[in-house]
Formats: C-alpha cells, structure tokens, sequence
C-alpha cells in the first residue's frame, strides 16, 4: 500500500503526472489549450474535440536537469495520434535538435492513431519516429514512460521502442497490436481481449521486462517513474550500426525460443525458455521479484 504522499501514475491524468513528476512548478507549456489548438478532422466529423488535442508539450526541469518533455492524454479518445497531436510531438523533439535540453521525455498513453484521421494520423506517427531518432543521433537522451490505463498500442508502440529507454509498471501495456485489434483481425479464439489476464501476460509490464523489452520496471507510484527517469536520463543507447545489429540477433534468439505450436500458455512457455522457474506464478509475484528474475 502507498503512502500519504505517493500518487498511483496509472490514475493520474496527463498533467497530474506532469505536476508530480517534475520539479515544482518548472513545467512550462507550448500550445496550451488556451490556444484551442483542435484537430480540424474531427470537428469536420462532428466529434468533440479538445484544446490541447491530447497532449501536452513543454519544458521543465527534473531533479534541476533542463527536460522537454511530453504527456499523451489517454482519457481523451485513448490518446490517438491524429495530425495535430502529431504535430504537437514532432515540434517538440525538432526544438530539441535546437535546443538540446538534457533530454526528452515522454509520457506514452496510447492505442495508436484515431480511426477518424488514420492517414493523417498514420503520418504523424512516421514523423515523430522519424525525428525521436534524429534526437537520440544527436546524443539526447530520449526516454518513455509507460503505465497509464491505456497502455502504448499501435504507432506509439513502436514509437517507445526508438527511444533509448523504456520505463513500465506493471500495470503499463506495450504492443503494436492492442488486444481488441488482434481479436476483431483473427477471431476470438486466436485472442480473447475480454481475458484481462491473458491481456496482462502478453502485452503487461511484467513480461515485457522478462522479454526484455522495457529497461526499467517499477511500481506504480509517480516517485517510482520520476527516480527511474532521472536515472535513465544518464543511460542513453547510442544508435550505432553495432547497437542495431545486437538488437537484431535479439529479437531473432528470442523468436527462435518460442516453437509454432505451444500446448497451453505462450506467455509461461516463453518464460519457461527464458529459464523463468516456476512461470505460472509471475502475475502473483511483486514487482522486486519479478526484477530478480531477470536479474538472474
């Protein structure tokens, strides 16, 4: 149980995160909705829009370190990247290039690009990819939170693995296919997007650390995140063609430990083979064992 003073990140909104993750007082805005920056896509649909269209940018200090920083609104159509908030993103790391704060972060909370503007959203996601890279070649730390209730799904999925490092809790997602795309795509029994556990041990913090997808596991509590950002900022991975090649050989071990057919769960399996002992019990474990055993 948390204390008085801690802050569940997966229940705050955007600037709540914001509020407690940055110093005091040190977030400045750009855009802000007094602006009323809106999507014109979405007004042209008769859907409701927001000012700030999901996102806030700006820069702050973390630990009294210069930072620009981003936090996607998930409460505001699952935080979808449409073309302003799109937009929105590219500007910001593009002012870093000029810049160069300390380092960028960004507060993911996403299931993709908005079905309501998908190629101008589909766009944007290239874009900010495009230019998160350009950042992290010019030796800035780029760093992605992720443990809101939507999880990071789609483009910002992939988004979050261009960036230097990944922070999760255990209770933040990260997949480019959300549960409910995999299931209308291939049926219900290829994925049941209903069956939060299955959800939880296939896209969930937990595994994605035991894969090796995310750097950082943490609790959910805005301290953990803010103690874990201000570490990550000094741990960049700079993009090399050595760097790549290692990933690749990752990714091509890691596929070759899971066979075509498994009989029961491919989560378990898959943490069999990474010499997980006892699988079956790592949604039961804390978050200090789950650590562990990787640490193992």
């Amino acid at each position: 149980m948390m204390d008085a003073l801690s802050f569940s990140y997966a229940e705050c909104s955007a600037r709540e995160r914001l509020d407690h993750l940055l110093d005091p007082g040190s977030f400045h805005e750009w855009l802000p909705p007094a602006e009323r920056l809106t999507s014109p896509h979405l007004a042209q649909l008769g859907v409701p829009s927001a000012f700030d269209d999901g996102v806030a940018i700006g820069r702050a200090r973390l630990a009294g370190r210069a930072v620009f920083v981003a936090a996607q609104e998930g409460a505001f159509m699952g935080g979808g990247v449409g073309e302003v908030h799109g937009a929105k993103l590219v500007g910001l790391l593009r002012r870093a290039l000029r810049d160069r704060p300390e380092a960028v972060l960004l507060l993911a909370e996403s299931g993709g690009v908005r079905l309501h503007e998908a190629n101008a959203g589909l766009i944007a996601v290239s874009e900010v990819m495009r230019a998160l890279l350009d950042v992290r070649a010019a030796g800035i730390p780029t760093v992605v939170l992720i443990g809101g209730a939507n999880g990071c799904f789609g483009g910002m999925g992939i988004v979050a693995r261009c960036a230097d490092r990944v922070v999760m809790s255990d209770l933040g997602r990260l997949a480019m296919s959300g549960p409910e795309v995999i299931e209308a795509s291939h049926g219900v029994e290829e994925f049941d997007a209903r069956d939060r556990s299955l959800v939880w041990r296939t896209t969930g913090g937990k595994h994605r650390w035991l894969s090796g997808d995310c750097d950082v596991l943490v609790e959910d509590d805005v301290a953990a995140f803010r103690a874990a950002a201000i570490e990550a900022m000094d741990a960049p991975r700079p993009v090399t063609l050595a760097s790549l090649e290692a990933e690749h050989a990752l990714l091509v071990a890691r596929l070759a430990l899971l066979p075509e057919a498994v009989e029961g769960d491919e989560a378990c399996a898959l943490w069999a083979r990474l010499g997980v002992p006892d699988p079956a019990r790592v949604p039961d474990l804390t978050v200090d064992a789950v650590r562990a055993l990787r640490a193992g």
